[in-house]
């Protein structure tokens, strides 16, 4: 688990396909790799990705499998690139963004920049599929930046920065057009769900309505007792 606030901003060196559509992604993070070990957990670009080498001098490498690759902007990453960097949450560590699972949803593109001195307007293009999950003053992580969404639309948000995550990630060098991972507030994920298999709404049942009493079967008309014989009938 993550918070969405980037540790350092690394560099992708490497991407070399595996067989079976996987590719493995050498990166360079000296934070990151300072305590890493073979099976943590690192979010690149806000997805979590596990470390399964240390190539020693400040660099790792993780897999990224056929889904995340699909799934995500990773995909499309060239060698050279920078990449935000964040180690899994200590539990003993303040929770200063909002849980982040780094599961990414999909993928945004910069549909415009408006910068208005020492912070910046953006607002994104999305799979109109994603929007209902996504709420104004509600929670979101782009690229593995914790982010407070400023606007929802029908297939769109947006996003302010202030100067201090302009220079602490990559988010400040973004231009109109540029893609980014997306991962909307976990809660919305599981309401969306919950909605979905009928398990809440108008028709689901209320879990907290009490239960009916039991009512006493009737008595079966082959158990009544037999009515008496009229006097009549015994002499």
């Amino acid at each position: 688990m993550f918070t969405g606030i980037v540790e350092e901003i690394g560099t992708l060196e490497t991407l070399t396909p595996l067989p079976g559509g996987e590719a493995r992604l050498q990166l360079r993070g000296p934070l990151a790799a300072s305590d890493a070990r073979l099976g943590d957990s690192i979010a690149v670009d806000g997805v979590c990705l596990t470390v399964v080498d240390l190539t020693g001098d400040r660099r790792f490498a993780v897999d990224a499998v056929p889904e995340t690759l699909r799934r995500t902007a990773l995909r499309d990453a060239a060698p050279g690139s920078r990449v935000n960097l964040e180690r899994a949450l200590r539990a003993d560590a303040r929770l200063g963004g909002h849980i982040v699972q780094g599961h990414v949803d999909g993928i945004a593109s910069l549909r415009s920049r408006r910068d208005g001195g020492r912070w910046v307007d953006l607002v994104f293009s999305i799979d109109p599929a994603l929007a209902p999950l996504i709420a104004e003053k509600g929670a979101i992580t782009v690229s593995g930046v914790s982010l407070t969404v400023t606007s929802a639309g029908d297939d769109s948000f947006g996003v302010s920065l202030i100067p201090a995550t302009l220079g602490a990630t990559t988010l400040g060098d973004l231009a109109e057009g540029g893609l980014v991972n997306i991962e909307v507030d976990v809660l919305a994920r599981y309401v969306a769900r919950l909605q979905q298999t009928g398990a809440i709404g108008a028709d689901a049942p209320d879990p907290t309505a009490p239960e009916a009493p039991d009512t006493p079967d009737a008595p079966d008309a082959l158990d009544a007792p037999e009515a008496p014989e009229p006097e009549a009938a015994r002499r």
